[in-house]
C-alpha cells in the first residue's frame, strides 16, 4: 500500500518542535503585554515611554492629557481593582480545585479498581479485545496505565484553565489603560492576552500527549493496540476537570452577574460595573473563571478526547497493525501544523493590519477565522499528502475498509469549514449588527415577556444551519474513513484552536477592561472604547461556544465510534428494547443536568440579590458614593454556592456511564450515549445562541449606535429594563448551562471507552459473537 514521505524521524521531531515554538510564541506575545505598566510615573502611554513609536508602539498622548484627566489616582485605581480581580479569581480555583482534586483521586481510585478487576488483577497477557488470536498487555497495566493518563489529563486541564486566567487577569486593566490611547491599542492588547491562552492551551496539550504516547510505549513496545486504549484515559481527565471547571466556574459568575444586575440596573437605575454595586467584583472575578478558565478547559477536553478517538482506531487500522509510526501520529502532526498556521493568523490582527475606528474590531476578528481556516486548509493538504501513504485501511465496525489519503484529507477540511460555518451562523443570530437580535431588542417595547418569547424562538431558529453543517461532515468523513473519519474532522474543526481560543479569551478580558474603568472613574470617551471591545468580545465568545458545541458533537460521536469499535460492537438496532430504553434516558439527560446546574444558579443568584439589596438597604452613604460596599461578602457567596451546586451535575455525568454499563451492558449503553448526543447538542446550541442575543439585545438598546436604537434607550427606559431582564435570564443559558452541555456529551463516550473493559466478560456469556449483535 506504500509508505508515506515524511519520515518516523521527521514526525518525532515535528511534532515537539511545533509545540515549542507555540510555547515560545505565546511568551513573546505575554512580554509585549507586560510592557504596558500598571504604576504611576513614567507611565505607559506617555511620550517617548519604552522608546517605541509607529502603530503598535507606545507613543501616543493619553486622552486624559488632552482633557485635562491624566491623574495618577486613575492608574493606580485600575492597579487595586485588578488586584482584587486576580486574588478573587486565584482564591476561587484554588478552592474549587481542592475539592475537585478530592473527587479526581477518588474517580481515578475508582477506574484502577474497575479496570484491573477484570481480570482479577492479572499480570499474564490476555487475548486482544478486537482480535481474540492476538496476545496483549495484562488487565493491571491497562488499569494502572489508564489511570496515569487520567491523572495527567486531568493536571493539564488545570493547567491550562489557570494559566489562562492568570493572564486574563493580569491583562484586563492593562487593556483599560491601552484605551486611553485608542481602540486599536486596546484591541491589540486584548488580542494578545487572549493569543497567550490559545498558544500555551494548545502547545501544552500537544506536548504532554505526545510525551506520554512516547513513554507509555517504552512499556508497551509493539502492542499500540494497548497503548492506545491506555491514552484514552488522558481526554477522560481532560474533560472530567473540565465539567467541574465550567460548572463551577459558570455558577459563580452567574449569580453574581444576576444579582448585580437586578438590583444595580433594575432596581437602583445605576451603570454596569459601577463601583457602588457590591456585586461588581464578583461579577468581574466570574468572568475569568468561567469564561477563561472554563473554556480552556472544555477545549482542552474537546482537543485530547478527539486526539484520542482517532489514535484508538488507527491503532486497530493498517497504521498499528503495521506499526506505521508516522500516519499513526497524523493527528497529532495535523495540530501541530495547525499552532504554525495559527501564529500566522495572529499577526495579521496584531502586526499586519491597524484598528482605527471601533467599526474595525468585529471585521478584524472575522477575518482571523477565514485566514487560519483557508491557511490550515493548505496545511492540512500538505500533511495528508507528505504524512499518509496513498492508501491504506481503516477499522470499520469488525472490518478494515479501503481509504487514500486524498480521502481523509477531505474528512479533515470538511470538518475545519464545518467550524467556520458553524462560527459564522452563530455571529449571524448573536451580533447585534444584524436583524434577528436588533428584531429581539425591539421586541422590548412591549416588555420582558415579548423579548423573552423573541430570544428562544431565535435559540430554537439557530440550531438549523449548524446541525446540517455538523450532519454533512459527518456523512461526508464516514462515508469515506469510518468512525477515523469523524474523529480527524473533528481535530479538522479544533486545528485552530490556539486563534479559536485567542478570539474566545479577548472577550471576557475586553468585558473587564470595561468594568475596571466605570470603577476607576474613566471618562466618558474611554468607557465607549471599553464598550465597543466589549460588544464584539460577546459575539466572539458566543462563536467560541458554537464551536465547542460543534467540535463536541463530532468528538462524541468520534469516541461512541471509537468505544464500539473497541467493544467489537457491530451495528445499533435501536429497536432492540434495550437500546430505545437507553436513547429514551441518554435524551432526558441533558435536561436533567440543565435543569441542575439552572436550578443552582438561581438558588445562588437569590441569595446575592438579597445580600446586594440588604447592603444598599442598610450602609448609609453607599447610593450617594461616600461609603464602600462590602464586596468580599458578595464573591464569597458566589464561591460557597458554586462550589457546593456543582458536584451533584458532575457526580450525574461520571456515574452515568459506570451505572449503566455495569447494571444494563454495553447495548443500553450505547443508546445513552446517542440518545445523549442528540439532545445534548440541540439544547447547547439554542441555550448558547438565546443568551448571547438577549446580552446584546441589551448592549444594543445601552449604545444608541443608530436610529433605531435610541428610540428603545436610553438606560432605565422600559424596553432597557425588559432588556436587561432578557439578559439575565440568557445568562445561566449561555454562560452555564448551554456550554457545560458539550462537556457532558463527550465525557459520557469518553468514560464509556475507558471502562469498555469492565463489561467484556459480564454481557456475553451467552457465547454470541459480538459482531452478530444489533445494538
Amino acid at each position: 500500500m506504500g509508505s508515506s514521505i515524511l519520515p518516523d524521524l521527521g514526525a518525532e521531531i515535528l511534532i515537539p518542535v511545533c509545540a515549542v515554538i507555540g510555547i515560545f510564541f505565546s511568551l513573546a506575545q505575554w512580554l509585549l503585554v507586560s510592557k504596558v505598566k500598571l504604576s504611576p510615573g513614567r507611565d505607559s502611554g506617555s511620550p517617548g515611554n519604552n522608546g517605541a513609536g509607529g502603530k503598535n508602539g507606545y507613543s501616543d498622548y493619553l486622552i486624559e492629557e488632552e482633557e485635562g484627566l491624566n491623574d495618577h489616582n486613575v492608574v493606580i485605581k485600575c492597579a487595586e481593582i485588578q488586584t482584587a480581580i486576580s486574588e478573587g479569581a486565584t482564591s476561587f480555583l484554588f478552592t474549587e480545585y481542592q475539592y475537585v482534586g478530592i473527587f479526581m483521586v477518588a474517580f481515578a481510585i475508582l477506574i484502577f479498581l474497575f479496570l484491573g478487576s477484570v481480570e482479577g488483577f492479572s499480570t499474564k497477557s490476555q487475548p486482544c479485545t478486537y482480535d481474540k488470536s492476538k496476545m496483549c498487555k495484562p488487565a493491571l497495566a491497562t488499569a494502572i496505565f489508564s489511570t496515569v493518563s487520567f491523572l495527567l489529563g486531568a493536571v493539564t486541564s488545570v493547567v491550562s484553565g489557570f494559566l489562562g486566567m492568570k493572564i486574563a487577569t493580569y491583562a484586563n486593566a492593562r487593556t483599560t489603560l491601552e484605551a486611553r490611547k485608542g481602540v486599536g491599542k486596546a484591541f491589540i492588547t486584548a488580542f494578545r492576552s487572549g493569543a497567550v491562552m490559545g498558544f500555551l492551551l494548545a502547545a501544552n496539550g500537544l506536548l504532554v500527549l505526545y510525551i506520554a504516547i512516547n513513554l507509555f510505549k517504552l512499556y508497551y513496545g509493539d502492542d499500540w493496540g494497548g497503548l492506545f486504549e491506555a491514552i484514552t484515559g488522558y481526554g477522560l481527565g481532560g474533560s472530567s476537570m473540565a465539567l467541574f471547571g465550567r460548572v463551577g466556574g459558570g455558577i459563580y459568575t452567574k449569580a453574581a452577574d444576576v444579582g448585580a444586575d437586578l438590583v444595580g440596573k433594575v432596581e437602583r437605575n445605576i451603570p454596569e460595573d459601577d463601583p457602588r454595586n457590591p456585586a461588581v467584583i464578583a461579577d468581574n472575578v466570574g468572568d475569568n473563571v468561567g469564561d477563561i478558565a472554563g473554556m480552556g478547559s472544555d477545549l482542552f477536553g474537546s482537543y485530547a478526547e478527539s486526539s484520542c478517538a482517532a489514535l484508538v482506531v488507527a491503532s486497530i487500522s493498517s497504521f498499528g497493525i503495521n506499526h506505521e509510526l508516522t500516519p499513526m501520529l497524523y493527528p497529532l502532526i495535523i495540530s501541530s501544523v495547525g499552532i504554525i498556521v495559527c501564529l500566522i493568523t495572529t499577526l495579521f490582527a496584531t502586526d499586519f493590519f491597524e484598528i482605527k475606528a471601533v467599526k474595525e474590531i468585529e471585521p478584524s476578528l472575522k477575518r482571523q477565522l477565514i485566514i487560519s481556516t483557508v491557511l490550515m486548509t493548505i496545511g492540512i493538504g500538505i500533511v495528508s499528502w507528505v504524512a499518509l501513504p496513498s492508501s491504506f485501511t481503516i477499522f470499520n465496525f469488525g472490518d478494515q475498509k479501503a481509504v487514500k489519503n486524498w480521502q481523509l484529507f477531505l474528512c479533515v477540511a470538511v470538518g475545519l469549514w464545518a467550524g467556520l460555518i458553524i462560527g459564522f451562523v452563530t455571529e449571524y443570530y448573536t451580533s447585534n449588527a444584524y436583524s434577528p437580535v436588533q428584531d429581539v431588542a425591539d421586541s422590548c417595547r412591549t416588555g420582558a415577556a415579548t423579548n423573552v418569547i423573541f430570544g428562544l424562538a431565535l435559540g430554537y431558529k439557530s440550531c438549523i444551519i449548524p446541525i446540517f453543517a455538523i450532519a454533512m461532515s459527518i456523512f461526508v468523513s464516514f462515508s469515506f474513513a469510518a468512525m477515523y473519519g469523524i474523529a480527524v474532522a473533528a481535530l479538522g474543526m479544533l486545528s485552530t484552536i490556539a486563534t479559536g481560543l485567542a478570539i474566545d479569551a479577548y472577550g471576557p478580558i475586553s468585558d473587564n477592561a470595561g468594568g475596571i474603568a466605570e470603577m476607576a472613574g474613566m471618562s466618558h470617551r474611554i468607557r465607549e472604547r471599553t464598550d465597543a471591545l466589549d460588544a464584539a468580545g460577546n459575539t466572539t465568545a458566543a462563536i467560541g461556544k458554537g464551536f465547542a458545541i460543534g467540535s463536541a458533537a463530532l468528538v462524541s460521536l468520534a469516541l461512541f465510534g471509537a468505544f464500539v469499535s473497541r467493544a467489537a460492537i457491530s451495528t445499533v438496532d435501536v429497536l432492540t428494547p434495550k437500546v430505545f430504553i437507553g436513547l429514551l434516558v441518554g435524551a432526558m439527560l441533558p435536561y436533567w443536568f440543565s435543569a441542575m446546574t439552572m436550578k443552582s444558579v438561581g438558588s445562588a443568584a437569590l441569595k446575592m440579590v438579597e445580600e446586594v439589596r440588604r447592603q444598599f438597604n442598610t450602609i448609609p452613604g453607599l447610593m450617594e458614593g461616600t461609603a464602600k460596599p462590602d464586596y468580599a461578602t458578595c464573591v464569597k457567596i458566589s464561591t460557597d454556592a458554586s462550589i457546593k451546586e456543582m458536584i451533584p451535575p458532575g457526580a450525574l455525568v461520571m456515574l452515568t456511564p459506570l451505572i449503566v454499563g455495569i447494571f444494563f451492558g454495553v447495548e443500553t449503553l450505547s443508546g445513552v450515549l446517542a440518545g445523549s448526543l442528540v439532545s445534548g447538542v440541540q439544547i447547547a446550541i439554542s441555550a448558547s445562541n438565546t443568551g448571547g442575543a438577549w446580552d446584546n439585545a441589551k448592549k444594543y438598546i445601552e449604545a444608541g449606535a443608530s436610529e433605531h436604537a435610541r428610540t428603545l434607550g436610553p438606560k432605565g427606559s422600559e424596553p432597557h429594563k425588559a432588556a436587561v431582564i432578557g439578559d439575565t435570564i440568557g445568562d445561566p443559558l449561555k454562560d452555564t448551562s448551554g456550554p457545560s452541555l458539550n462537556i457532558l456529551i463527550k465525557l459520557m463516550a469518553v468514560e464509556s471507552l475507558v471502562d469498555n473493559e469492565i463489561n467484556d466478560d459480564d454481557d456475553y456469556d451467552n457465547g454470541q459473537s459480538r459482531k452478530e449483535l444489533r445494538t
